[in-house]
């Protein structure tokens, strides 16, 4: 009786469950985008390396202010963690600067950075055509560069780069490699990087700024494997203390050491927040709905109050009015509720499509999904039904 009810009115049946629709359809997209967001986090993180620690120079603080303390973080701290920490598998240290770089009539400015060998391990760089730097280059400060795929593709359009020459502040250097593609990163491009030896970085472009030796801005470390990541975070920043006379609560430290779990959590976390506000917003448009239900039952009794009477007058008791008038409320919740899923699915199958982001929607989503529209339904359905119920047949046969 419920379904051929609503069947009846069908224009009506449709525009009431539309807010259902419009709901569930926003809640499935927003936590299948926001899982996605977490996802494509995740392997973006992964790209940098697997089990990396970053030893940074200076302080959360300190960077804060406008005097900021000198930067010790130097060369030797990265040889002392390599030899002393026994929880480390690879170090490189890093000096990054931007500079002009240019072949034959091509321009570009880009990151050039001075790093070891150990570089490529510890940030699971690989070279797609050369070599990457190597032990004896950075022994005597060779002019060897490696270039990344989209300085390639500028400086050296329809060329084999490997063996051809870039200037960079008027002194030529050697192109040796080329670095396979990897994207770009929290808005910086991984591939528009030039990488040389670290030894002639600092002999030809930053120079010693360090009275304690080669100042460098981070050390790349990866741990010998998953579990000794906090071990080693934890040895190194004892390690470092020691090395700079960090000895009590009142000295400041002039260097952080972060994991890469901790920026993933990070990530995690605010990609979680927005997920859960965004589809708490959206599930706004459920309650809007659940509201519009509630109007369109308590119009149908007011309609159907002839009905109502009959039915009563045959020996229908308030349970079997109060049951058809909650079946229909639910019946639209639910159905509303399966077209805003299947709306809902593919919406994120075109998002995983058209972007980057792994969006996908798990089985759990679309149950709350069709377990909250079919709970708005009963629960707003139950005043319309209520007051159906308690229509007095004298009364209700008195309308004919």
């Amino acid at each position: 009786m419920a379904v051929r009810t609503l069947a009846a009115n069908r224009l009506r049946s449709v525009l009431t469950m539309l807010g259902i629709i419009i709901g569930n359809a926003s809640v499935i997209v927003m936590v299948g985008v926001g899982q996605g967001a977490q996802r494509y986090a995740s392997s973006q993180f992964q790209s940098l390396g697997t089990d990396v620690i970053f030893v940074i120079a200076g302080t959360d603080n300190a960077r804060r202010n406008i005097i900021a303390p000198p930067n010790r973080l130097v060369l030797a701290d990265a040889e002392a963690i390599a030899a002393q920490v026994p929880t480390v598998r690879a170090v490189a240290p890093q000096i990054n600067g931007s500079e002009l770089v240019i072949a034959g009539s091509n321009t570009k400015r880009a990151t050039v950075l001075g790093t070891t060998p150990s570089y490529a391990i510890v940030r699971n760089a690989e070279v797609s055509a050369g070599r990457f730097l190597s032990e004896e280059d950075n022994q005597r400060s060779a002019r060897v560069v490696t270039l990344g795929s989209a300085i390639v593709k500028e400086l050296f359009p329809n060329q084999n780069p490997i063996g051809q020459y870039v200037r960079i502040r008027g002194t030529s250097y050697e192109v040796i490699g080329v670095m396979a593609e990897k994207g770009a990163f929290l808005g910086t491009n991984q591939d528009d990087t030039v990488f040389m030896p670290i030894s002639t970085m600092v002999n030809r472009l930053s120079g010693r700024t360090s009275p304690f030796g080669i100042a460098v801005q981070v050390i790349n470390v990866t741990a010998k494997n998953s579990a000794s990541v906090e071990a080693a975070a934890f040895q190194i920043t004892n390690l470092l203390k020691l090395r700079h006379q960090v000895l009590d609560a009142n000295s400041e430290e002039t260097f952080t050491v972060r994991t890469q779990r901790d920026a993933l959590e990070i990530v995690g976390n605010i990609t979680g927040a927005l997920t859960i506000m965004l589809a708490a917003i959206a599930g706004i448009s459920l309650l809007v709905g659940g509201i519009g239900i509630m109007n369109i039952m308590l119009v149908s009794v007011t309609e159907r109050t002839q009905e109502i009477g009959l039915r009563k007058a045959i020996g229908a008791k308030q349970r079997d009015i109060l049951s058809q008038f909650m079946i229909e409320a639910v019946i639209l919740s639910v159905a509303g509720g399966a077209l805003g899923t299947a709306i809902g699915i593919g919406g994120v199958s075109l998002v995983a499509i058209a972007t980057p982001l792994e969006a996908s929607v798990s089985g759990v989503a679309i149950a709350m999904a069709l377990g909250v529209s079919g709970g708005i339904g009963l629960f707003f359905g139950v005043f319309p039904a209520r007051q159906a119920a308690k229509l007095d047949p004298i009364v209700a046969l008195r309308s004919i």
